[in-house]
This record gives structure tokens, sequence and C-alpha cells, in this order.
């Protein structure tokens, strides 16, 4: 059964795009902004809290990042308008970072204006190493005048532990992930279990200077120890979340992180640029693959 799993996973880009949506719908919440806000009802009424993600990243056109940015202001309202307990995540290069400097930072800060207008919060999420230092940056600039604004940091990176240490612990809000992209030797870690220790390293460091952490992993094995080390450190639970995929299996972690008391949060991607996101999903969770494979013939 593993096998035919993998098998079917790998098939799946070479799909009718029709049917690779039967795929990829368990990991978006649909293309459209409606299908995204009753994602978000759904989950808060489950007890989740949420961030919200329109796909795409390295726009190259001025219009279509000024597009993108118009949705997330509207996006803020609606979040607003209907009490959703909801913040937004974005990526630099989907507003206009490699466009200019100027265009990304026009776009950014009128949707800070929103989401402080909304009384809500923005991520800017972390990309390749090649944008590192941009969006620290670009972070850096913002939480001058704004503190309801957080960054992502990626624990493969050699340079991450270098990277939060150097910023000032005060009012800081980061969310803290392994890492996804693909990078040289000479930039990451590569063995899983040196990129858990390095993880609950930054983490360490993060619970004793009282700074906000978003533990974004799906790792049972790292989730254990992060339980240890919260309990450890006796951290108090208003001074993190645990932050999960939509649509990645949890095997019941997420209960449980609610029922102890502690805050979920939900990253949900939606969005017309949804193949490139579902198909990565895809290939690390076959199981799911094949059994939406049997699903569909069963019917």
């Amino acid at each position: 059964m593993v096998i035919f799993n993998k098998i079917i996973s790998n098939l799946v880009p070479y799909f009718p795009r029709s049917l690779t949506y039967q795929f990829a719908k368990r990991y978006v919440a649909g293309t459209t902004k409606e299908t995204a806000l009753e994602t978000i009802k759904k989950l808060n009424d489950s007890g989740y809290l949420v961030t919200l993600d329109i796909l795409g990243e390295h726009t190259r056109n001025k219009d279509i990042a000024a597009d993108i940015t118009a949705q997330y202001i509207d996006l803020y309202r609606e979040i607003d308008a209907r009490s959703l307990q909801c913040n937004i995540s974005l990526k630099p290069t989907h507003i206009g970072s490699e466009i200019s400097v100027d265009t990304y930072n026009q776009n950014l800060q009128e949707i800070i204006n929103i989401s402080e207008n909304t009384n809500n919060f923005v991520r800017i999420d972390m990309e390749s190493s090649s944008h590192t230092d941009f969006t620290i940056n670009s972070f850096l600039e913002q939480r001058k005048n704004n503190l309801k604004i957080g960054t992502v940091f990626q624990a493969y990176l050699f340079r991450t532990y270098d990277d939060v240490t150097a910023l000032d612990p005060e009012n800081l809000n980061f969310r803290l992930c392994k890492g996804i992209y693909k990078e040289s030797d000479d930039v990451c870690i590569n063995d899983r279990v040196k990129i858990n220790e390095n993880y609950l390293k930054i983490l360490r460091y993060a619970f004793e200077k009282n700074i906000y952490v978003g533990i974004a992993t799906h790792d049972t094995d790292l989730l254990e120890s992060v339980y240890a080390l919260i309990d450890d450190l006796h951290v108090p639970s208003d001074r993190f979340e645990f932050q999960v995929l939509y649509g990645v299996p949890m095997h019941g972690w997420s209960e449980k992180n609610l029922e102890n008391g502690y805050r979920v949060r939900v990253y949900v991607p939606f969005g017309e640029d949804w193949y490139k996101y579902s198909i990565r999903r895809l290939k690390e969770n076959p199981d799911i693959a094949g059994y939406i494979v049997r699903n569909l013939f069963s019917k």
C-alpha cells in the first residue's frame, strides 16, 4: 500500500488539472475569497485560530502586485466585519519585492495600515535564503512603528540562531519552522536530527527571553521535545501557539494541543495559484493521494 501511494503521488502532476484539484482541495481553501472565509469560520468554530495566505510568489508585474495588495486589504475588512479569529501571512515577492523596493514598501505599508485599522496582525513570511536579509530588514524597519507585525525564521539555516539573538526581544513575535526551500549545504543543515536540535535551541532562547513564538512543525518527535521544553521552563500558555498547515495530518496532535489549553493556528492558503503548493504537499503526504484515488474509484 505504501508503494502504491507513492506511485500515485508521483503521477499526480501528470493528471488533468480538474482531477488534480480533487487532491489539492484538501490543502487549499478553494480559489475564492468566499471559500477561504467559509473555511476560516469552520476552523474558528472548532476552536482554531487561522492565518490566511493568498497563494503565489515572485510577482514581476507592478499591476499584479497592486491587485494582490488590494485583495489583502479586502480580506482584512472581511475578517473584521465577520469577527473572525484570523490574521494574514504574506510573501514579500508576492507583493513586489522583486519589482522594486519602493513597490514593495508601498504595498506593504497599505497592508499594514489596514491591519492597524482593523486591530489585526500581519506576518511577513520567509522565503528562500536569497531573501532572508531583505525580509529581516523589512520587518525591523516596520517594527519601529508597528508592534502588531511578525516574521518567520527557519531552523534549518545555519544563520538563524544568530539572526534571532541579534534582535531586540521586547515585543518580538516570530513563527519558527524547519524550512522547506532547497538550499545548498553551505547555507543549511540537512540532517533531520540536527535541524531539530537547532529548532529546540532557538525555541529555548525565545522562551527564556519571553518572546512570543508560533511553533510551526508537523514532526511528532519534535513536538514531544517541545512539550518537554515547555514543562521544563514552565512557559505560560500565552507566550506561544502551535501552528499547522491546513489539511496536513497531525495524528491527533492539534486536538491534544487544544485539550491542553494551547492555542493552535492553522495556516490556510487559497487562490488561483493552488497547483504548485498542492503538489508539494502531496509529495510530502503520499498516503493522501492513495486514499483519494481509492475513494474516487469506489464511487
